[in-house]
């Protein structure tokens, strides 16, 4: 089975070929250029440069969010759009439980975040089980102090992914047990995006896939507030 990945819920975008569990290509870019121009072109390239066409995919995986409101929906349009033309099945996978996967087999619990500004993350927990990545709570928007509360209270060292990472490991009062993610692992890649969605059970159509905000955009939430 051949699966495109897609990931562009955060400033790096990045797409991915895998055929049965392994990966044969990705393409990667972390320069703050707009998805809307950078995406498809890296998609044609990386068919190009495999030898494949769109046509040979069997799956189209695309992180669905959380992230950023303008990027979750540039990257589940864009797995629209490749899997309309071929009735390409489909996978939305979690961009928090695609981060988590980035990580091999390790010790301690796994914690994605991304920036939702306002003192907010958009986090999820993991922890390697057997073996197996198991999640330890859903995707959720968390303030930052809640869930440095939320991990002490754990007593269990901590690995800090995403472009978050950063903001909350500074935050910390006491770093003792905490460590960020190594630079080329801590950002989305669409390779985990593509493996996680080889492993679904369960697959939708192109008109069925979905994005996952987590919460309402920005102009929505000043409405409600002036309301």
């Amino acid at each position: 089975m051949i699966t495109l990945g897609i990931d562009t819920t955060a400033v790096a975008a990045s797409v991915a070929l895998t055929k049965d569990g392994a990966l044969l290509s990705e393409f990667y870019t972390n320069i703050g250029l707009q998805h809307s121009r950078t995406l498809m072109p890296m998609v044609e390239s990386l068919l190009s440069c495999c030898n494949l066409t769109v046509q040979d995919v069997d799956r189209i995986a695309v992180a669905e969010g959380p992230g950023s409101f303008t990027g979750v929906r540039i990257g589940v349009a864009a797995a629209k759009g490749l899997a309309l033309p071929n009735n390409t099945p489909c996978v939305g996978v979690s961009t928090l439980e695609a981060l988590a996967y980035n990580l091999p087999v390790t010790e301690g619990v796994i914690c994605p975040v991304m920036d939702a500004r306002c003192q907010q993350v958009y986090n999820a927990l993991f922890e390697y089980q057997n073996g197996i990545l198991t999640r330890l709570c859903e995707d959720r928007a968390i303030a930052i102090a809640d869930l440095q509360a939320e991990l002490q209270a754990l007593g269990k060292s901590v690995i800090w992914l995403g472009d978050g990472a950063r903001l909350c490991y500074d935050a910390l009062p006491d770093t003792t047990g905490h460590t960020l993610a190594p630079e080329q692992i801590r950002f989305q890649h669409a390779s985990s995006v593509a493996l996680l969605a080889e492993r679904a059970e369960i697959t939708v159509s192109a008109e069925q896939l979905a994005v996952s905000y987590l919460r309402p955009p920005q102009a929505v939430r000043a409405l409600k507030e002036k309301e």
